[in-house]
């Protein structure tokens, strides 16, 4: 490939228009996109929408790992030799999602530095959110868990101030995806209401104020539970 070819590739093209490895494909709300099991021979990129990634184990209880959105790849573990998939993914809305074949994604990766640079990038933040969550559930309350959630969720720190939540999540998917019961996430959900954390009507719209729960031990917030209810330690 000539220096004149590679100056004329363009990301955005690569990842927006189908061509040879590539096709894009619309689905449904709660859409299958691929089933734990099933043979993992391509990678993933959202042009619009969401999914949910899920682990279903051996005696069929589901645990939601993850909550993606537009801009980001899923299915990259074939890269690494995944023969198949180790998590179930569906549409949480209306999606429009790009199929990369895993011929193509080595092939662009080997041959193209600014794409390289991208993905790359995308792999070294999933492994630092892969990081932070572990350490979220080993030493954080069910409180910080869910108010760390709900930030990452609406995308705080990308803008210059969180988004609604769009997409109805139920809080047994958030429940999952922390570790705890959803009787607990109802409790901390109408908690955060309360304080003017959050809003939700439907859909979720976080606000500034809720970074108090993750970064402080805010006596003011821990000292408001509802009557006859107790903060989880």
């Amino acid at each position: 490939m000539t220096d004149c070819e590679k100056a004329s590739f363009n990301v955005a093209d690569f990842l927006t228009k189908v061509g040879e490895g590539r096709c894009m494909q619309s689905y449904p709300k709660s859409s299958l996109v691929f089933l734990q099991g099933s043979p993992a021979d391509s990678v993933f990129y959202i042009q619009s929408g969401k999914v949910k990634i899920a682990v279903v184990s051996e005696q069929g209880r589901e645990a939601v790992i993850a909550i993606l959105g537009v801009g980001d790849f899923f299915g990259e573990g074939c890269l690494a030799g995944q023969i198949v998939r180790m998590a179930t993914v569906t549409t949480m809305a209306e999606s429009v999602i790009l199929r990369l074949d895993k011929g193509a994604v080595v092939r662009t990766l080997n041959d193209e530095p600014t794409f390289s640079t991208l993905f790359i990038a995308h792999l070294l933040s999933r492994n630092i959110r892969t990081e932070e969550d572990l350490v979220d559930q080993l030493f954080n309350s069910s409180e910080k868990r869910l108010a760390r959630l709900l930030l990452l969720l609406a995308k705080f720190g990308k803008d210059e101030k969180p988004e609604p939540i769009l997409y109805k999540i139920s809080h047994e998917t958030l429940a999952e995806m922390i570790g705890t019961t959803r009787s607990r996430v109802s409790f901390f959900m109408n908690k955060f209401r309360k304080l003017g954390f959050i809003d939700y009507n439907g859909t979720i719209e976080v606000h500034n104020s809720l970074l108090n729960v993750v970064l402080l031990d805010n006596p003011h917030i821990r000292n408001r539970p509802a009557k006859g209810e107790h903060n989880e330690e």
